[in-house]
Order: C-alpha cells, then structure tokens, then sequence
C-alpha cells in the first residue's frame, strides 16, 4: 500500500500547503466460505455499496442500525468511546477533514495558513453554516468549542489531549479565527479532522453545556431526536443541511429520513438480527461471523486497518510488579501473540509486535522480531528477578508473596476473551492473572487513579503523535486526564516524542519517530497483541455507504435505502 505522510508541510512563506496524513485504508479481508479460520487475501480497497449506472438515489426511509456499545454520553468533546467515530459523523462537521487521498481539506474553514514558526493557525470560516439550534458558525463559536475541549468540566479524556498545544485564540473578524500554540503542533489539522473533535453549538456552550451529553447540538446531516442511554439513538434528517465535505460528492440535505440505532451488546444477536433483516447494517461485527456474512451475496463486510495503536495490554510501570523491567520482559515474552491473535480473529485479526500500528505513517519494520514468545527466556528473567519460589497453586512466590496481575474491565456476563486467553499464557510461567470485573463508571475511577496492574486497550487515531498522547510523561493523568495509562515517564522518550510533534513531515520527524518506536521495545510499557480492526457490514439493499477519510467507519449522510 502507498505509504503516506501524518502531517501538513509548510511551505517558505508560512502557508499550509497538504500532506497525506497516513496510510489510507484501502485493504480489506478476504475470507474463506468454507472455514471460519481463513487468511488474508488481496489488497483490494473497500467496496461499499454502489448502485447499477444510472440508478438515482431513493429518499426516505429509516436505516435500522446496531452498535456493540454505547458511549453514555453524545458530547464528543466529553468521551473516547469507540462509536464516537461513526455516531459523531451523523451529527456533527468537523474544521478540516481529509480527502480520499488523506490530504488535509476544508469542511467548516474554507482555508488557513500556518505562520513561519508554526504556533499560529489562522483560519478563514465557511459562512452560511448554522447549528441544529439555529444559531450561526462563525470564529466565536471556534474558540467556545477549543475552550470546552480543555475546561475541566468537561472532563475530557481525548480532545483536551489532541488540542494540548493550544494557548489561546484571537478573533480577527466574524469568519477569521487565530488559534496560537506553545509551540509546533504539526498534527492539529488532523486531530481537529477527528470525529471526537466536531464542533459543538456555542449558544449551548455557553448557556447549557450540561445538557450536551445528552442533547448534542451540532451542524451535522442529522439531529439527535431521543437519545435513551444503554438502549438507543435516534436521528432526524436536517433538511437544510448543505455543508458535506466535497470527498463525499453529495449536496444538500441527507437521503435517509432518520437513523435508528440500537445497542445489540452480544455479538452472536448482532449478526442473527443483520442476516434476519432486522438491521440494515451492525458497526461491529464479530470476526467468528465474519465468514459467513463474507460469503453471502446479499451483504457488504469490510475489515479495515486503524491506524494509530494496536491492541496492547498496558502494564502500570508505577507500582509492582511491572516496575521491574524483568517482570515485564517475561511476561511479555511468555506470550504466543500469534496463538492468541487466531483464537481471538478468527482469522481476521493480524497480529503484531511493536507499539505502533503497521498502517501508520512512520511505521518502523525493524522493530519487528523483538518481542518474542520464548517462554524458557520468561523463566529466565522471573528467576533473575527473583521469583523463585513456587505455591502449592503453581504460582511464583517471592518473600511469601504470590506473582499477581490484576486486570479490571467492564463486567460482563462471560469474562473478556482476550484476557482469559492472557490469563492462560501467563500461567504457564507462574503469573496469577486475575480478571477484575467491574462497572464501567468504577473501571474509569480506576484507570484514572492508576488502581490497576494491567490494562488492556487500543488507541485509534489519524496521526503517529499517538505515541506521544500514549507515551509522553505529560499524557500521565494528573490535573487533565491523560492517556499514558502505563505511567512510563522516560526523559529519553519525551524527548523523541516532542521532536517527532514539532517537526515537518519529512526525514526529521521518521528519525525521531523509529528512534521512538525502539525506545518504547526498551521500556516494554506492554504486550502488543494485533491490528486494531474496524470491521462492520451491512445489506446490499442499502447504497451510498462511504468509508470515513480518518476512521475507516461508515459514513451514511448520502446513504439511501434500495428497497
């Protein structure tokens, strides 16, 4: 696949001149008929649905959707769920968005340049553009949104992050806005093309931020019309919405009269209720169903790369017993990444052994081959590292005391799959792995006061500074939530991490991020496990399915229903 570039290039006069963002996601899984076990095959780019020459766009109709998860909360400035990637796109427009080639290109600002020392944004705003509330778009409204990312109330756990460089702001006139930074951001333009990031109404900033989690008010192709936390979502057409960005090819208003989306938590009901034609199209769908659904005629399956980072389950460096670099070299030497990658896939899963995802723009094959599973090395270390004795369960002891990881996660009626096959290969080398299940609101207490030995998790983004909001001693929680989940603070790695941030697309910026990648192989922070998959489906009946420019979700603004 073509290897793209993260971030925007200056040109000698300051003004912003487009750069690909990352490798565009343009392979898909080709899967067996006759096993559910298959492997990958081709490197096809994403279909979609498309209708025969000819064929005009039918309006009307509600598309029935199901989701794996809710995100408890509308407001995309306040969350990280997962979903947000496609829920956001139904309700909200985004700054910047990036093309079918990945380059950066307008949306809600028509233009911008960037000053020659980088830390001033001056953006020039699409007019006409008006909220679900009727209030306008202009350079206030972006400054609200910027402010509400970092105001503490909102309690951010990704945008505050991805906009962390910002100082202040600066309206120059009604449609002229000036965003001025501490220091070189090249990433910005592409964090405020995420769907996490879409602009908010600032009427209901500023008189009723509250009521956004449950009443999103955006510029969006549809409005959210009931919103029942843990069941559903439903959305309305907007009939004067007029604003799409240009990649998608459509004008004015949406085809679908409404969006009915549904919370279907088991995956063997999500495929059953798609194949049943009770959904038109599920957002996540189970790689054990995955060959079915590959092989029926009447159904689109996409099984799209993200970039940013693979699944990963994160060791806590700040307390025992993953303070102690031995420990954290066994255990991840004491997993057979590739055995737990096909139990879990299906098939469809590619596993991998770096901290940074293989479709990312910087990625460094060299790191490949490091970590390996090599349980005798495992041993090894843990006796170094004296945990040498044994209890009558089989664990390893040391001073009396047993070798335990505690993981929590969202409960569940069965324990999460992936852990309890981690659970089994740790074992093997006398770890006591337990499974702590919990409530979602206690897990997030947790992962916020650092309670936790090991978490397990991905983090999808359009940009290869997701090392840094991962990794960087300043991504720590602390007064702003951050994302450095394994509390590594290494002087060695901040300072790869803010020289790839500050850099221009070019040599500097790969030299600093490969340099990186092996940093963090040093440090073992914890065990890559595989790519993080973006795989949905739905029916044949339904056309006009785009494929999102920075997340590899569906899109349904020009989506129709050919029925």
């Amino acid at each position: 696949m073509p290897e793209l570039s993260i971030h925007p290039a200056r040109n000698s006069s300051g003004a912003f001149t487009s750069a690909r963002p990352f490798r565009t996601p343009l392979s898909r899984t080709a899967l067996g008929a006759v096993a559910l076990i298959a492997v990958l095959a081709g490197c096809a780019g994403p279909t979609g649905s498309t209708a025969p020459a000819g064929t005009e766009p039918v309006s009307g109709g509600i598309l029935d959707v199901s989701i794996s998860a809710e995100p408890g909360c509308l407001d995309g400035h306040g969350i990280s769920a997962t979903q947000q990637q496609f829920l956001g796109r139904l309700i909200y427009d985004n700054v910047v968005t990036l093309d079918k080639d990945g380059e950066i290109a307008p949306y809600l600002a028509e233009s911008w340049e960037i000053s020659e020392d980088g830390k001033t944004y001056t953006f020039r705003l699409r007019e006409g553009v008006t909220f679900s509330d009727g209030s306008p778009w202009n350079a206030e409204v972006f400054g609200q949104n910027l402010e509400h990312m970092r105001d503490p109330a909102t309690k951010s756990p990704l945008a505050a992050a991805y906009i962390a460089p910002y100082v202040d702001g600066t309206i120059v006139d009604e449609y002229t806005f000036e965003a001025h930074l501490a220091y070189p951001y090249t990433p910005f333009l592409y964090a405020l093309a995420q769907s996490w990031l879409g602009m908010n109404s600032g009427k209901a900033i500023s008189e009723s931020p509250e009521t956004l989690c449950q009443n999103p008010i955006g510029t969006g192709p549809f409005t959210v019309e009931d919103y029942r936390p843990g069941q559903s979502i439903s959305y309305a057409k907007r009939e004067d919405y007029d604003w799409a960005p240009a990649w998608l090819d459509g004008e004015g208003a949406a085809h679908l009269d409404g969006v009915e989306v549904t919370l279907v938590a088991e995956p063997v009901i999500r495929h059953q209720s798609l194949v049943s034609g009770q959904y038109d199209l599920t957002e996540n769908l189970a790689p054990q169903n995955a060959a079915a659904v590959q092989a029926d005629p009447n159904f689109v399956y996409e099984n799209l790369p993200r970039t940013g980072s693979p699944y990963v389950l994160g060791f806590n460096l700040a307390r025992a017993p993953f303070d102690d670099l031995a420990v954290r070299q066994a255990f991840a030497a004491a997993v057979d990444t590739q055995a737990v990658t096909e139990s879990l896939g299906f098939g469809t899963y590619t596993p991998i052994d770096g901290f940074l995802s293989k479709e990312s723009k910087y990625y460094d094959p060299t790191v490949e081959g490091v970590l390996t599973y090599d349980p005798e090395r495992a041993d090894a270390l843990l006796d170094e590292a004296g945990w040498t004795g044994r209890d009558a369960d089989g664990f390893r002891t040391k001073d009396g005391a047993r070798l335990t990881v505690e993981v929590p996660t969202v409960e569940s009626s069965t324990p999460s799959p992936l852990l309890v096959q981690l659970q089994g290969e740790a074992r093997k080398v006398g770890f006591d792995l337990r499974i702590i299940q919990v409530p979602q609101a206690q897990l997030t207490e947790l992962r916020y006061a650092g309670d936790y030995d090991a978490l397990a998790g991905v983090w999808h983004t359009n940009t290869t500074d997701v090392l840094f909001i991962r990794y960087h001693s300043s991504e720590i929680t602390g007064e702003r939530i951050g994302q450095n989940s394994s509390s590594v603070d290494d002087p060695a790695l901040d300072a790869l991490l803010a020289t790839a941030r500050e850099s221009d697309d070019g040599p500097e910026a790969a030299e600093a991020y490969a340099k990186a990648q092996h940093r963090l192989l040093e440090i073992v922070p914890g065990v890559p496990l595989y790519e993080n998959p973006s795989q949905f489906a739905y029916s044949r009946t339904v056309q006009g399915v785009a494929v999102d420019t920075s997340h590899p979700v569906p899109v349904l603004t020009y989506a129709w229903k050919a029925e």
